[in-house]
C-alpha cells in the first residue's frame, strides 16, 4: 500500500512540476511581451512643454487680458482703420519682448 501511495504521489509531484514549469513559461512570455510593447510605445510627456510652459496659468492669463485690453483701447481711441491695424500688428510684434521685460526669464 505504501509503495502505491509512493508512487501515486510521485506522479502527483511530477504534474504539479509540470504545471509549475508551464506557468512560468507563461509569466516569463507576458513580461517579454509587455516589455516590448513599452519599448515600442512612445512615452507621453507630462506636464507643459514648449514656450508657455515658462509661465503659471495666472500670468498667462494675465498676458492674454491685458493684449484683449490693449487691442480694445487701440480700437476705441483710433479713428483710423490702417493705423488700427499697424499698431494691433505692432503690439503683437513686440509683445513677446514686452512680456519678457514685465516678467523676466527664468
Amino acid at each position: 500500500m505504501s509503495k502505491e501511495r509512493a508512487r501515486r504521489r510521485a506522479v502527483r509531484e511530477a504534474e504539479q512540476e509540470r504545471e509549475r514549469a508551464a506557468r512560468t513559461r507563461r509569466v516569463a512570455r507576458r513580461q517579454r511581451r509587455r516589455a516590448w510593447v513599452r519599448r515600442l510605445t512612445p512615452r507621453l510627456r507630462r506636464g507643459r512643454t514648449g514656450r508657455l510652459s515658462r509661465r503659471s496659468r495666472g500670468e498667462r492669463a494675465a498676458i492674454v487680458l491685458l493684449t484683449a485690453v490693449a487691442v480694445a483701447g487701440i480700437w476705441y481711441l483710433v479713428d483710423d482703420l490702417a493705423l488700427r491695424l499697424a499698431l494691433v500688428v505692432l503690439l503683437l510684434l513686440v509683445l513677446p519682448a514686452i512680456v519678457v521685460i514685465a516678467l523676466g526669464r527664468r
